[in-house]
Formats: structure tokens, sequence, C-alpha cells
């Protein structure tokens, strides 16, 4: 029988984040031999990725950063919140945001493509971790906004939990509190556009017909429908319309009103969610 102790295993599974049974499996083939373990376990592991391609990410971090008039951020995901609340699985998010920040890719296929400073890919990397992690792990989404100030907000869901949820915020003019402000208020109040113009007319089309069967439903008078149709749908392009939304910190206040106390406006914004 292979000579290892239970410390053995307990630092193999810390450095693989594999299975107790596995990483005694790993130890008995190798004889005992730690370095030789992990090999075979991320060999087993890598067998094991095109398994896990149907899996479901639910889990995950959302790593961002803000240097200057760069900010980056990143969606990783996982299948269980063990694994995204692992040191292996943080300190990859965090690789792999570094390596955004200097790439500064502008769209998640051709991230994933470039050649991180290891001389593999950001795909080959992942897919290590998919092996050695012993989950599906994917880059789910990806943010560059840059050539002006943007704030940044990430929040913690769970106090043993990674970000869950990120936010960056591009301005025409540093605010550096209301930044901050702002990209907290996106986080809490999920807009989906900047203004209304930004609204896609499909979108407030399809409104307008949810909110006039809706109303016809409900049986509200004819000669009223018209008002009440618009009155939804105005409402609606407020709700998701950033800077018609009522303000997270003064709701007497709309964000519209306290960009333009703060000499600024909001350029762009990406929002992201663990799994959303």
């Amino acid at each position: 029988m292979a000579a290892y102790t239970a410390q053995d295993v307990k630092n193999l599974r810390e450095a693989t984040a594999a299975g107790m049974l596995d990483c005694k499996k790993a130890l008995d083939e190798a004889e005992g031999d730690y370095n030789k373990a992990i090999d075979i376990i991320r060999v087993k592991g890598l067998k094991g990725v095109t398994k896990r391609e149907g899996r479901l990410t639910s889990n995950g971090a959302v790593v961002a950063k803000v240097e200057g008039n760069l900010g980056v951020m990143l969606e990783l995901n996982c299948e269980t919140d063990f694994v995204a609340k692992g040191e292996r699985f943080v300190a990859l998010a965090d690789e792999l945001l570094a390596h955004l920040q200097n790439a500064q890719s502008d769209s998640l296929e051709a991230f994933l493509t470039t050649t991180m400073s290891s001389g593999k890919t950001v795909q080959a990397t992942v897919d290590e971790a998919n092996a050695t992690l012993g989950e599906k792990i994917e880059v789910r989404r990806i943010a560059v906004l840059k050539d002006s100030p943007v704030g940044i907000y990430l929040h913690r869901t769970s106090p043993d939990l990674p970000p869950q949820v990120g936010v960056l915020v591009q301005l025409t003019k540093d605010a550096a509190e209301v930044g901050k402000d702002i990209a907290q208020h996106i986080a809490a109040f999920a807009p989906q556009f900047v203004n209304r113009e930004d609204v896609p007319a499909e979108l407030i089309e399809n409104e307008r017909r949810i909110a006039e069967e809706t109303a016809r439903e409900e049986g509200k008078p004819e000669a009223s429908l018209i008002k009440i149709i618009e009155g939804r749908v105005t409402g609606f392009v407020k709700e998701v319309s950033l800077i018609e939304q009522s303000f997270a910190k003064d709701a007497k206040k709309t964000v519209k009103q306290i960009l333009d106390e703060a000499g600024t406006a909001v350029k762009a914004f990406n929002r992201f969610r663990v799994g959303q």
C-alpha cells in the first residue's frame, strides 16, 4: 500500500479541490508521490472536461478593477458555492482580470483567444481549471470601459462568498463619490439603459402590447385605454432608464439630478450578477 498521511490527502484536496476519495486514489496510483498525484488528478480532470459541458454554472464571482480611466470587469462561473469561495477559484478570477486589464479585449470571444503571461490562452487556462477544480468553469462576461472616469462597486450577497454583483459606470467628467454612488444605485435597481432614447423601439412596442392586453383583461373602459396604456409604457421606460430612476440615496431626486449637480453624466455602464 502506498505510503502517505492524512495530511497529504488534506494538502492534495486544498491544492486541487478534488474530492477526498479521488485524492486517495491518486496518491495510491502515484505510490505516495504528491506531485505525481497532482498530475494524475489534472489528467483525469481534463478527460472529464467535455463531460461537464452541459452542466449549469450558476455560482461564481464578479471581479472588477479601476485604474485611471480604465475599468475592467469579469464574471467567472462555476457549479457550486464550495468552489466559488475557494482560494484557487478566486485566484483564477483575479489572474484573468489582470490579463483583461492588459488585453482590453472588445469581446468575450476575442478575450478567450488571447495569450496570458503563462504562454497559454485564456480558454486553455480555463480548461485547466475545469480539470483541477473538478467542475465546469467558464468566463461568462467581460466589460472594458476606458478613456474617461469610471466608477466601481462590488457587492457580496453573502460574507463567505466573493462578490456576486459588480458595476462599472463610465462618466463624462470625474466625480469619484458620485461615481461610486451611481454604481451602488445601479447594483440595487438594475436599470437596463442609460436613458429613454437607448430603449429599443421594439421593446417599447412589446410593452405597449402587454399594457393594452392587461388593461383589457382588467376591464378598463375603452375611452380610458389610450391614457392607461401610455401611462404604463411611460412608467416602464422610467423603470429601465437609469437617469430617470429615483436616486437610491435620495428618492426625491432622479439620478439625472444627482449627476447634474455634480457636473457630470453617464456615458455607459455594465452590471453583472452571477448566474443572471
